[in-house]
């Protein structure tokens, strides 16, 4: 059993999350396996990040491959670094441009979830400036050895403020963004709760019209379709320039840009794309890192995936030297392979235990019992081609569940039935599924086996192409 206490919470979130299939919000360190290149890939990125620069990456790999797991590993570790972070997926009301304001909606998407710290679960634009101006405020108190009701404060406040601001207003938009902050602050100093909130739902982009924008708050523009990436720079800087390292933001489920039907729409995503791109890698954004994660098929099919557009594929596609053989990390697409089986036998191990200290039971499997699950989940019809180890391991929660919760069945019943289930079809938009690597399914298809002797996991371990 593992000694490692987790709290409670954070295993409820683990067992009930890989039950459904889905990715936990936060204990990912307690599960993770693999990924050692791709995540130091990521980490040198946000280095770059911290010092001032952009970043740019996809995450490309077969639906549960693992990618949503990388991007919620890479966000959760730049928070405790000091990064704010947004995420959002990508869905048919939500891309990075559109007729009906979609991109406007994945800028209010973005700005729901956005996080820090102290605010893992998102809503935390409103913390984080007043956690910036209480942090003036103590820094002129200290600084000028004033009490807290003194009426010089709230001027000095005004004028380091304004000497942030100013800063930015030579950028796009910045002027009226300086502006609204501004106004943010004049309504704590003033107490006037609705200058407050108007300047919030500015920033949250949630105006409609710029005839109300200019009634409450005296600003010109609003926050709409066209321009929200801009705002997503000025967001960066400012998060530097208040005791940040930067933004992150984690776009999942590209491949719904790919699913868009008409194909002036889609190339339009994709034009907006490829400005993200330029502006990350020639420089013109600062302490700003952009993650997207999405399938093969959205990247690489020439007739509606990022290929598609020349201008994208010229920069994305693999050099000449590149070859399947080779692994390089320090370009813009990071290709995830599958997860070896031994990999995986490590992560039903984790699972395992997590599942015993959230129930409170002893472990009741063994390693050689975990060896024929294995076995059992690579030999199922179809698991040449569609098992994933997002299937491996919501079968294998089921598994935990059901023998916890039904004493009268054992493992070896439970197994028998897996092995008579076929693999599940994955979606992958109408295509059909892309076969695994050789290092995901082994060397064949397996027959079912009742269990594996101790005598005989080193045997079937050794057949693992690692």
């Amino acid at each position: 059993m593992n000694d490692v206490k987790i709290p409670k919470r954070v295993t409820t979130a683990l067992v009930n999350s890989f039950a459904a299939g889905v990715v936990p919000r936060i204990g990912l360190e307690h599960i993770a396996v693999g990924r050692k290149y791709e995540i130091e890939s990521i980490l040198r990125e946000l280095d770059n990040v911290a010092d001032g620069g952009a970043a740019f990456k996809l995450i490309t790999g077969r639906y549960g491959s693992g990618k949503s797991f990388l991007l919620q590993m890479v966000r959760n570790y730049a928070m405790d670094r000091g990064f704010i972070v947004a995420d959002g997926d990508l869905s048919p009301e939500r891309r990075l441009t559109g007729t009906k304001g979609q991109g406007l909606a994945t800028y209010r998407e973005l700005m729901t979830n956005l996080s820090t710290r102290t605010r893992p679960d998102g809503g935390a634009l409103e913390s984080m400036l007043q956690r910036w101006i209480s942090t003036l405020q103590q820094q002129v108190m200290e600084e000028q050895r004033v009490s807290a009701d003194d009426p010089m404060i709230g001027i000095e406040v005004q004028r380091r403020i304004h000497a942030v601001t100013a800063e930015m207003e030579g950028w796009v938009h910045g002027f009226d963004f300086a502006k609204v902050l501004s106004a943010y602050w004049q309504g704590i100093r003033l107490n006037e709760d609705a200058l407050k909130q108007s300047a919030l739902r500015w920033l949250r982009g949630e105006y409609q019209t710029r005839t109300e924008a200019k009634r409450e708050l005296n600003v010109s523009v609003i926050i709409d379709d066209d321009g929200w990436y801009d705002y997503m720079k000025l967001w960066a800087e400012f998060a530097a320039r208040i005791g940040y390292k930067g933004l992150l933001l984690f776009v999942d489920e590209g491949v719904n840009l790919y699913k868009i039907s008409n194909s002036v729409s889609r190339q339009s995503n994709y034009e907006k794309l490829l400005t993200i791109f330029n502006d990350t890698m020639q420089g013109k954004a600062g302490h700003l890192g952009v993650f997207v994660g999405g399938t093969p098929q959205f990247v690489e099919d020439p007739r509606r995936g990022l290929y598609s557009y020349e201008a994208l594929r010229s920069r994305l596609a693999e050099s000449r030297f590149a070859a399947s053989s080779t692994k390089n990390f320090a370009g813009p697409v990071i290709r995830l392979e599958m997860l070896s089986h031994e990999e995986i036998l490590i992560m039903l191990q984790k699972l395992r235990d997590i599942h015993s200290q959230h129930y409170k039971y002893d472990v009741v499997l063994e390693q050689h019992q975990l060896v024929a699950f294995m076995q059992t989940a690579v030999g199922r019809l179809g698991a040449d081609e569609l098992l994933t180890p997002r299937e491996v391991v919501r079968d294998f929660v089921d598994l935990l569940n059901t023998l916890h919760f039904n004493e009268e069945l054992s493992f070896e019943i439970l197994l028998g039935e897996l092995a008579a289930v076929p693999a599940s079809v994955t979606p992958t938009s109408g295509h059909e599924a892309v076969p695994a690597k050789a290092s995901a399914t082994g060397n064949g298809a397996r027959g079912p086996v009742a269990a594996a002797q101790p005598d005989e996991v080193d045997d079937f371990l050794a057949e693992f192409d690692l």
